[in-house]
């Protein structure tokens, strides 16, 4: 680690003589690119400056040690030496965390889509319970939830939901949610009180600014239709549910909870332009992609990822063997154990597989 540390310093003490320098002033791109790079490595480099100046003091310390006499002195040397060993530890810990690779989408705002798998509406009823969940804990990190599309089944679940979180690092603490939750419970329909199990797909997505993806409109094509509600009940008069086929992916994505045809336009095309940036991110990622296997699942929507088991009131991650008996909390949004538990197992590995 110390030897990649003295790599960052020369470049960073590279970077400030470049930003100090007349010609790249004029270079608007390559002062911005050089600022981030600078904003990123001011942290470690500090850091790694106050580790220099403890190993100093440990040294002299142990200098010192070896031919004091005093005993006050000697007391006094030994404090600052255990202080000085207590410090290098905690900042080793702390730039090894900032070394880890970060993901350029961390903080990105993230689209959410929520669909029944098996189990029908038992399924459907979860994938609402599952929703209610994600908004709950948004507002506890204070996220704004906005809802893009929903369809239901009639008796308050959700076939499919589709929704909005904007708030910093939401996609650093949901992204690990994407993958098959499966609930193990006596639908309210049974009546011979037996245990079913249902599933519900989950798939987290970065938000992608245009730049980030190029669509050609010609290679899209709007079909309006009445929104409706449950049951087949019209919620408006109007045709302004909008369904957004992308002819080249095939990708269809449908919106109708906005009450204008032109904001539904617009948040198909949300939805679809993060569909194409997830696609385009993997296929360009696809050796990082190949290394999240062995790290924290894969990320895939179909992976198993969890359980929740009503009766014995537990959830299991299955990816990191924990299981909470707490069903009531993380239910009602408290799942920041489950999330802080599953990065900082994903961040050791990391730690691991790179030899920071």
């Amino acid at each position: 680690m110390i030897k990649k540390l003295e790599d960052l310093k020369l470049h960073y003490d590279e970077i400030i003589n470049e930003l100090s320098s007349d010609i790249i002033s004029n270079d608007k791109n390559k002062y911005k690119e050089l600022i981030k790079e600078q904003n990123f490595l001011e942290p470690i480099i500090s850091k790694y400056e106050k580790l220099l100046q403890y190993e100093k003091t440990e040294k002299e310390a142990i200098e010192i040690l070896s031919h004091e006499k005093d005993l006050e002195m000697i007391s006094l040397w030994k404090a600052e030496l255990d202080d000085a060993k207590s410090k290098q530890i905690l900042l080793d810990k702390e730039i090894k965390m900032m070394l880890i690779p970060k993901d350029e989408n961390d903080d990105k705002n993230i689209i959410v889509e929520i669909r029944q798998g098996a189990g029908g509406d038992e399924a459907a009823l979860f994938a609402t319970e599952l929703y209610k969940m994600y908004n709950s804990y948004a507002s506890s990190m204070n996220w704004k939830v906005e809802l893009i599309s929903l369809n239901e089944n009639g008796i308050g679940g959700y076939k499919e939901v589709i929704f909005t979180i904007n708030g910093k690092g939401a996609y650093s603490k949901l992204k690990y949610e994407s993958g098959v939750h499966r609930v193990q419970r006596v639908p309210v329909t049974e009546s011979g009180g037996r245990i079913h199990t249902s599933t519900v797909t989950v798939a987290v997505l970065p938000e992608a600014e245009e730049w980030d993806v190029k669509i050609n409109i010609e290679d899209c094509r709007f079909d309006v239709f009445r929104a409706s509600g449950h049951g087949g009940q019209c919620v408006n008069t109007t045709d302004s549910a909008v369904r957004l086929t992308h002819i080249p992916s095939g990708i269809v994505v449908s919106c109708q909870d906005g009450k204008s045809q032109l904001k539904n336009k617009e948040q198909a095309m949300k939805v679809l332009r993060a569909r194409l940036y997830e696609k385009e991110y993997n296929e360009h990622h696809e050796k990082e992609k190949n290394n999240k296997r062995s790290l924290i699942g894969t990320g895939d929507r179909s992976e198993k990822i969890r359980t929740y088991n009503f009766p014995q009131g537990r959830v299991t991650d299955h990816r990191i063997n924990l299981t909470l008996y707490k069903i009531i909390n993380i239910m009602n949004g408290d799942i920041n154990e489950l999330i802080e538990t599953i990065i900082a197992e994903d961040n050791a590995r990391k730690l691991s597989k790179n030899d920071i």
